[in-house]
């Protein structure tokens, strides 16, 4: 391996300006405290793009535009959840994005976990019936248990209505959309771990327990925007590194650290590249803030099917969404053994707490583009062990829970490994054929959850 590191001068100039400035943290406050939640559908949605427009035009990049696109659109209404028998009491509740309106009176059975083995365990007992499952994954089963996926299992085992339960107490209920990009089959509501706890003492201690659900939302066609800007490259300008990350929120919080912490890094990251490597570049660097992830990964899905023709061209795409937080700025790798080697050198040029694995979810914008083959990463700890959100998803996602420091460290490694992707002899990955993704798709433990919602459309 290579011992030199051929970008030290310009890696101490940008890591110098990173952390000598306040930018990013002051980027972060417009977001969350002038846009709040910039959740699908909202006027602030649309100020936040036009923001981070701007703000790319700014910067000095070019092609700076706001790529327009229809999506399913929803719209909260008031939940009720109401115990009926063999007590009365109401309890406080939320929708989840794409729940139906509808009205439905049903006795409540528990999943636990919602795992596939209590799932399996419910059997026959979950038709017509009120499943709720918690937030958190089975310890033993050596993987995330998305939400999207035991919603997904309640609907297969003809439940009526889902109640998801919060697993951290003391932040209320945890929101999170039930499908892609379209209305949901049956109901799904969310409620807080405490009142969960209480649920799961009435069927405990009653055995059977009915419940009242109302719901009223309203699911409409919408239309929501991409932001694209990029830094051409001059020798092959046509080849591009993306770096990314989602700039919707959900609509009862700042979504500060989800997502909102790693849109900033994004846009600090092209601050510096733009200033300190604009005419230095081989390949173009492209940024992109995704529209309305959080209801599907719909903005990612739209733009690589409106931009098919240069999907061969993309050598590399950085997905970092959420990369503001306190997790560790690692780069994990979506099963791209070949570029194991390469991005081990960059660990050792970069000389930060960078760890470098293979792994993939179907939770994110990276999603869209592996479908297709494409080489994609995204920012986090490849190490770390499934957890739950933390105050992720709940109304305490706000600007105070971020840290300076830590959008420092996203914005400057995004930078760095932007820098020598973009300026790379040779990235040593080829796009995937589609039997080859599939292959991935049909094995990998990871992504369960997603052969379980291709079940569902069937």
């Amino acid at each position: 391996m290579n011992k030199k590191n051929p970008y030290l001068q310009i890696d101490r100039q940008m890591v110098g300006d990173i952390y000598t400035s306040r930018e990013s943290m002051e980027n972060l406050t417009v977001l969350c405290d002038d846009f709040g939640s910039r959740f699908a559908g909202t006027p602030e949605e649309y100020k936040a793009a036009t923001f981070i427009s701007e703000t790319f035009t700014r910067y000095g990049l070019k092609n700076v535009r706001l790529e327009e696109y229809p999506y399913a659109g929803w719209t909260r209404g008031p939940a009720t959840l109401t115990i009926t028998e063999p007590i009365e009491r109401t309890l406080h509740c939320i929708s989840l994005p794409y729940c139906p309106a509808n009205d439905i009176t049903a006795e409540l059975v528990s999943v636990g976990h919602g795992s596939p083995n209590n799932y399996s365990n419910l059997g026959e007992n979950g038709k017509g019936k009120l499943v709720m499952a918690k937030s958190s994954s089975p310890r033993n089963l050596g993987r995330w248990v998305h939400r999207k996926e035991k919603y997904d299992r309640a609907v297969l085992s003809g439940a009526a209505a889902f109640i998801f339960v919060s697993e951290h107490p003391g932040v209320g209920p945890e929101t999170g959309s039930l499908q892609n990009d379209s209305p949901a089959p049956i109901p799904g509501i969310s409620v807080c771990k405490e009142d969960g706890d209480f649920l799961t003492r009435c069927i405990d201690r009653h055995k059977e327990v009915k419940m009242r659900l109302q719901t009223t939302d309203i699911n409409e066609p919408r239309k929501s925007w991409n932001v694209v800007a990029d830094l051409p490259g001059i020798e092959s300008p046509e080849e591009m590194i993306i770096l990314g990350c989602h700039y919707d929120g959900h609509d009862i919080a700042q979504g500060a650290h989800d997502p909102a912490s790693g849109m900033v890094s994004v846009i600090e990251a092209a601050r510096v590249l733009a200033t300190y490597t604009a005419d230095s570049l081989k390949r173009t660097i492209r940024f992109i803030a995704f529209g309305t992830e959080e209801i599907g990964l719909t903005g990612a899905y739209r733009y690589t099917d409106a931009h098919d023709d240069e999907l061969d061209n993309i050598k590399f795409l950085l997905n970092m969404d959420a990369a503001g937080g306190t997790s560790r700025k690692g780069i994990v790798l979506h099963h791209w053994d070949t570029l194991q080697q390469l991005f081990e050198l960059f660990q050792w040029q970069i000389q930060d707490d960078m760890p470098i694995g293979q792994k993939v979810h179907s939770y994110s914008d990276h999603f869209p583009f592996f479908l297709k083959g494409v080489p994609t990463s995204h920012m986090g700890d490849p190490t770390s062990a499934p957890s739950g959100r933390g105050f992720g998803h709940t109304a305490y996602d706000t600007l105070e829970k971020v840290e300076l420091d830590n959008l420092r460290r996203a914005s400057s490694i995004g930078a760095r490994i932007a820098l020598r992707c973009a300026n790379a002899n040779r990235i040593p990955a080829k796009r995937r054929s589609l039997e080859e993704v599939q292959e991935i798709v049909d094995t990998d433990p990871g992504l369960e959850g997603y052969r379980i919602s291709l079940k569902l459309k069937e």
